[in-house]
């Protein structure tokens, strides 16, 4: 069992000191990958717009909107989602590989105040790919109300449900396999059957009822009601808050324990 720093001024430190620290180490790991990071982000949402916007969804129109304006609104989710979650990569590499967690298990680091910086670093990565495909909507002719306070709220709660859960998932598994194997299970099917490519009120009734229960069919109804510049209901914003708080309280239980 690793004993806590024990001296007079690591007593002293405030419960989110040191959040700053790890967040501000994230972002120069991901400033040293720079332009590698940005276009990995852009990939996939180009695939997507250029098959699925402008190949099958060509001449489509969703609740009078082009396919490719519904389109846009579920790939800001679907990144928001992948890339909030994407730093529990980051954290096992840190784990297993350089052994830095064991760093900040000896430091005078709140396990409170690491939680906080690795979540704050998932959202900021989940918030650059909202501009890229913002960017690329632009490009593809797309004019939505990206600006809108829902649009907003819908990416930045989406944004925490995720890297609360990545932080919650990276303090449980033994290895980068059973990463990829989480991400397989839960983040790859979650991305398809989200509200991102369809929309989810065509579906059978039964197979709705089950959507309803994906963080991401919520943060995808409220993304795309914002881009649309539409008024939504306050439930889905009440259960992703909710959502992602029941997942930052696990991530710090699961963060405590791996310090015991």
């Amino acid at each position: 069992m690793r004993e806590r720093p024990s001296t007079a001024a690591a007593a002293k430190v405030a419960p989110l000191a040191g959040s700053l620290a790890i967040f501000r180490r994230e972002m120069l790991i991901l400033r040293s990958r720079g332009k590698k990071v940005l276009l990995s982000m852009a990939v996939s949402p180009t695939l997507y717009l250029v098959a699925f916007g402008l190949g099958v969804g060509k001449g489509m129109r969703v609740d009078g909107h082009t396919y490719l304006e519904f389109l846009i609104p579920g790939l800001v989710a679907m990144g928001t989602m992948n890339q909030a979650f994407g730093i529990a990569g980051e954290i096992n590499i840190a784990r297993f590989y350089w052994k830095i967690f064991e760093e900040f298990q000896a430091a005078p680091i709140s396990d409170l105040a690491y939680v906080v910086g690795e979540v704050l670093a998932g959202m900021a990565k989940a918030v650059m790919s909202v501009f890229i495909i913002v960017l690329l909507a632009t490009l593809f002719g797309v004019q939505l109300a990206f600006y809108h306070p829902l649009f907003i709220a819908g990416v930045l709660l989406n944004a925490f449900v995720f890297a609360s859960l990545a932080v919650l998932a990276a303090m449980l598994v033994k290895s980068h396999a059973d990463q990829a194997m989480l991400f397989n299970f839960i983040i790859t099917p979650m991305a398809f059957l989200g509200g991102t490519f369809f929309p989810v009120d065509r579906m059978p009734s039964w197979v709705q009822v089950l959507l309803q229960a994906l963080p991401l069919t919520h943060a995808s109804y409220l993304i795309r009601s914002g881009a649309y510049g539409r008024s939504a209901s306050a439930l889905p914003l009440v259960l992703l808050l909710v959502i992602g708080l029941v997942f930052f309280f696990l991530a710090h239980r699961s963060v405590c324990r791996a310090r015991d």
